[in-house]
């Protein structure tokens, strides 16, 4: 009884944190192995590469035109004797019992450049696709970027919370044992209380955020389960250039959607050129051999032969057809125009986005220093105002005040330095250099 008593009272011990359970095995995780474990899991980056891909095999279906096609045929019908068509389809004007197979040849000759056009845009499309799916690494990219930074400061945060909790605590039990002793008034206990109970609450939204930021590391990274890592602090990156106008011009050379849209606006007056060329002359050649054997002759009402030869080119010259090939033609170059814009607008955005993303950089930079000024400050006003207060000299309001300072001085410090690591990633990112 005694014996599960006592494991009952370890469990609750151990679920109230009294006894600490026991560590958990973690490994080592730096930022560049988190961006390596995405770049191998994350979905994102499979669907964008299957859909480069499967551009590629368009190109192959375009190309394909080059080549001749090959059919083979079996044709077996049956009919009265000495019938004649009257209607529908088939295509011999006597018809009569017979079984034959031959094969069908065709090649195009010549199109006048429009075949060529047509394969020139589907390349072009299809290398757009991989810059397409480059720019989906560089999002996953910055994703894990954001989520490791975020990891670290509410690992950061957490430390704040269990230190400013430790040292509520044992301000607590000194005025407890100076108000048990008369030494001090009901209401300092009270402020005490308040002020510890703030640092709990403090504590507990803290690790709340720790294991949100876990999930969505993991999540980042393209986990299903979260592992249990120790991040590994990178070091601090160094101060944004003095000026923006650089990282745009960067930018511009290596941003994929700018490569992405500069092919697609290729690939679209390619394509304009292709239905232009609809309205030139197509020529192909067929041919087409085959056998008919000897038994099927007999019920046949005259002698044919057993094998067959032919072969045609034949040049198809577009004259009318209600502009049809007119309007796709100007459709085409609309599209073509409009497709400059975008790239135009693109390219306005980005340099847009770069010059945001240095500013922040920059401020979250200078922030860092400031930061660490108002944390030595707001230490020394703490350290004052514990001495003052032991001397009652001053009042528990002002030994309050300078706790939360404290407490808002570490945060700022701890959120200066990982805003900076965020926007130096951003920075990063909009000029197309996170790799």
């Amino acid at each position: 009884m005694k014996k599960k008593a006592f494991s009952i009272l370890s469990t609750l011990a151990l679920a109230f944190g009294a006894i600490p359970a026991k560590a958990q095995k973690t490994s080592p995780l730096t930022l560049r192995q988190a961006e390596q474990i995405a770049l191998k899991k994350h979905p994102s980056i499979f669907a964008a590469q299957d859909d480069a891909l499967a551009s590629n095999q368009v190109a192959r279906e375009v190309r394909s035109a080059y080549f001749p096609t090959v059919e083979g045929d079996i044709t077996g019908s049956v009919a009265d004797r000495g019938t004649r068509i009257g209607a529908g389809y088939l295509t011999d004007s006597s018809l009569f019992n017979r079984f034959g197979q031959g094969i069908s040849v065709g090649q195009l000759v010549t199109d006048f450049g429009r075949t060529k056009n047509l394969v020139a845009t589907a390349k072009l499309q299809a290398h757009a696709a991989q810059e397409d799916a480059q720019s989906t690494r560089y999002s996953v990219l910055l994703g894990v970027n954001q989520a490791f930074f975020e990891v670290l400061r509410a690992q950061a945060l957490m430390k704040v919370a269990e230190r400013t909790l430790s040292e509520r605590q044992v301000v607590l039990n000194q005025v407890s044992a100076l108000v048990k002793n008369n030494l001090k008034s009901g209401l300092d206990l009270s402020f005490a209380q308040v002020n510890a109970a703030q640092a709990k609450l403090f504590e507990i939204q803290a690790q709340n955020n720790l294991e949100i930021s876990r999930a969505d590391l993991a999540r980042a990274i393209g986990l299903v389960k979260i592992q249990p890592y120790t991040l590994v602090e990178a070091p601090m990156p160094s101060r944004p250039p003095a000026t923006p106008g650089p990282l745009v011009n960067e930018a511009m050379r290596r941003r994929p959607e700018i490569l992405s849209l500069s092919l697609r606006d290729q690939s679209a007056y390619k394509f304009e050129r292709a239905e232009k060329d609809l309205s030139l002359p197509s020529v192909t050649a067929e041919g087409v051999a085959g056998a008919i054997p000897l038994i099927t002759q007999l019920t046949a009402p005259r002698l044919i032969p057993n094998h067959y030869e032919a072969a045609a080119v034949n040049i198809k010259i577009p004259v009318f057809n209600g502009h049809l090939f007119a309007a796709r033609r100007e459709a085409a170059l609309l599209q073509a125009r409009a497709a400059d814009e975008e790239l135009q607008n693109m390219k306005e955005r980005i340099a847009r986005d770069v010059r945001v993303a240095w500013a922040d950089a920059v401020t979250s930079y200078q922030q860092i220093g400031v930061a660490n000024k108002f944390l030595h400050q707001a230490k020394l006003s703490m350290a004052l105002a514990q001495g003052r207060y032991k001397l009652g000299l001053s009042s528990i309001v002002a030994l309050s005040q300078a706790q939360l300072n404290e407490t808002q001085a570490a945060i700022q410090d701890v959120n200066a330095k990982y805003d900076f690591e965020n926007q130096n990633a951003m920075l990063e990112y909009q000029t197309g250099t996170l790799q």
